[in-house]
Order: structure tokens, then sequence, then C-alpha cells
């Protein structure tokens, strides 16, 4: 692997942690590494979401900037006679993602290396094999030869199971490669931003905070967002690519490097105008790329966010990432880099006054 720069040394130690909803405490380790020197406090909420503090102005509004820790993958329920193990998917997969992927299970002796298989196509009817496979019929093969021999080594229903993959920099090196990138890369904007603003005077009172429980339904936003009670939230993940083939706008905006993505609608939420409209101004000043997206089929922690006690108006912006929800995705770290920026630049101007009135618009 090519020389790392201190950002993507980051960006790799977040995407290499391993952590499933409900087992997010390696990537909370890594996140509280790396944002504690920028932070006055971290704090936990009772769901393990990490939540960092940073007091510009102690009497002004509270603003929280959250990306969720947890990573899709598959939870051990119980081995077969022969040793194979059978799984829960822990978030939304598609089966056709992961026949023949490596995975590492985490068992109370250590790790064990696994692969997903099925039975082959060579002995299904031309009708079977036309079909995709049902996750039911996926196991893990592990190399043991009997359920007593998986047990030895450690192997009990309940173990995190996540896929494996190694953080790569691709030849066109702003394009970066690596499992998790839903949604540690939000993680590490909420870091830098965080950076950022460590030697500039900010008006308000900022939250770095890495959720817990997203991709089984926007749990950790919710019992965070209660403990934090922000005036303002920005909820940071990935967007789907509209821009491989086959892919039409309709089906979706975002493309690579083409910058953050100021989400309008999804099926969690429809975005705070008086919100997005500050913020594509504070863009258009600052020249900062963007572009507008809408996932009538997706959600991000924003939907837990704005109904949270008395309501916190929140925008979510997405960074365009192709082959989410599998073993491994692609995104433009020119567009890491221009979230971190616009955030940056929104969260500066966000006074008291300024608030009240983006709150009633």
């Amino acid at each position: 692997m090519a020389q790392l720069d201190q950002t993507l040394t980051m960006l790799k130690d977040l995407t290499d942690a391993n952590g499933i909803p409900g087992n997010e405490k390696e990537v909370r380790e890594v996140m509280t590494k790396y944002i504690k020197e920028y932070s006055d406090e971290i704090v936990t909420d009772g769901l393990g979401s990490l939540i960092a503090k940073k007091t510009g102005d102690e009497n002004g509004p509270k603003i929280m900037v959250a990306g969720h820790m947890d990573e899709v993958g598959f939870m051990v329920t119980r081995i077969d006679e022969k040793g194979f193990v059978y799984f829960q998917t822990v978030g939304g997969w598609w089966s056709q993602v992961m026949l023949a992927q490596r995975v590492t299970i985490f068992t109370a002796k250590g790790e064990l290396t696994g692969i997903m298989g099925s039975k082959p196509p060579h002995i299904l009817s031309a009708e079977a094999r036309k079909k995709p496979v049902d996750i039911k019929d996926i196991f893990i093969d592990i190399g043991a030869s009997s359920a007593e021999e998986a047990k030895e080594w450690g192997v009990r229903p309940g173990d995190m199971v996540v896929p494996y993959f190694e953080f790569t920099v691709m030849n066109n090196p702003k394009m970066l490669l690596a499992k998790a990138w839903d949604n540690r890369i939000g993680c590490a904007i909420a870091i830098d931003v965080m950076k950022n603003l460590k030697t500039e005077q900010h008006p308000n009172i900022v939250y770095g905070v890495g959720t817990v429980q997203e991709e089984v339904g926007l749990r950790g936003a919710k019992t965070a967002t209660f403990k934090v009670q922000p005036d303002l939230a920005f909820a940071v993940d990935v967007g789907i690519a509209g821009d491989t083939p086959g892919v039409t706008e309709k089906e979706a905006m975002g493309k690579l490097g083409k910058g953050p993505g100021i989400v309008l609608y999804d099926a969690s939420m429809v975005s705070h105008k008086g919100l997005r409209d500050f913020v594509t101004g504070v863009a258009d000043e600052m020249n900062i790329p963007y572009q507008f997206d809408a996932m009538p089929g997706g959600g991000t922690d924003s939907g837990s966010i704005h109904v949270t006690a008395n309501g916190v108006p929140a925008l979510s912006i997405t960074i365009a990432t192709r082959y989410i929800h599998s073993h491994a995705a692609v995104l433009h770290r020119d567009d890491y880099e221009n979230t971190v920026k616009l955030i940056t630049e929104v969260i500066k101007r966000l006074d008291r006054e300024t608030v009240n009135k983006i709150t009633f618009e």
C-alpha cells in the first residue's frame, strides 16, 4: 500500500475497525482516539453513542454533527452438526453481494476467518439458477468438521460477524475503497469538523457524535439527541451514487467528486427548509460544490434526530458512495473534504440569533 497521509491513516483506522449494531466498542475507541484532542469532554449515552463536546460560546446554541459508528454485518445464530455457521443479517443485505465473500467471526477466544457459501449452481435446476440465493440458505464455512469443534474454537450464538476487506487507495488517489464507509466517513467528518473548530472562535457549543445502531432503526441517534438536546443538527452519511452503469438520474442523483449531497427528502424525514437554505447559501458564498439528493427508499439519523424531545431542525448531508451495504464501497476524497469545509463554515456562522431565525423559517 502507498504511503498514507494523516487523513488517510485516520480513514483506514476507522474503516478497518469492526462494529455491527450493538457491537460498536472498537469503533468508539478509534473515534475517541482521534476526536479527544479537539474536545473539552467526551461522554456516552446509555446505548454507547459517543458524544464529544467543544464549547465556543457557553451561552450559544447547541449544534450536533452526527455520523453513525455501526456497519452492516451478521450475527451467529446457530452451528449445525457439521460445523457450518448460520447467521442473522444485522442491517440490510442483498444476497447476491454475499456469496463467496470472506468474513471474520469475533469469538471470546479470538478472531476466526470464514467464507460464505451455499449450494453450488452445478447441482441446481435451470429454474433455480435464475433466482438469487435466499439469505436463509447461505452459511459460513470456518473449516470446522463438527459443531463440537466450532464450539471449541469459541464460536457461539450472538458472536459478531463482519465483512473482511482492506482499505485501499485506488489508482486514482482520490478514489478510496474500503468496507464500512457506511458510515465511518460520517464519523471522520465529525472528527475533522471538531479539528477545524479547535482554533476557531465559534458562537455556539458543538457536539461531534458517533451514534450506534443506525442500521437497525436509527436507535442511537434518538438517545444521543435526547442527551445533547441540540438546537440544530446535521446527520452525515453516505448517499446512493448514481454514476455507475445502468443507473439513471431518476433513480439516484449523486455523483462522485461533485460535492456533498444536500438531502431534500428521504423515507425518514423532510429536510428542514430554513436549515437547508442556510447551508446552500453558505456553500454558494464559499464556492463549495454541492448537489441535491432525494432518497425515498432510505433514511439517515436525521429521521430520529428531528423528532426527539420537542423536535430538532435537522439536515442530512451525504457523500455519494458506490456499492454500499456490501463488502466494499468507493467514494471520492474531494467530497469528504468539501463536506468538512462546508459544515465548518456553517457552524462558524450559527450564533443564537441566526439559529432562531433558521428555526422558524
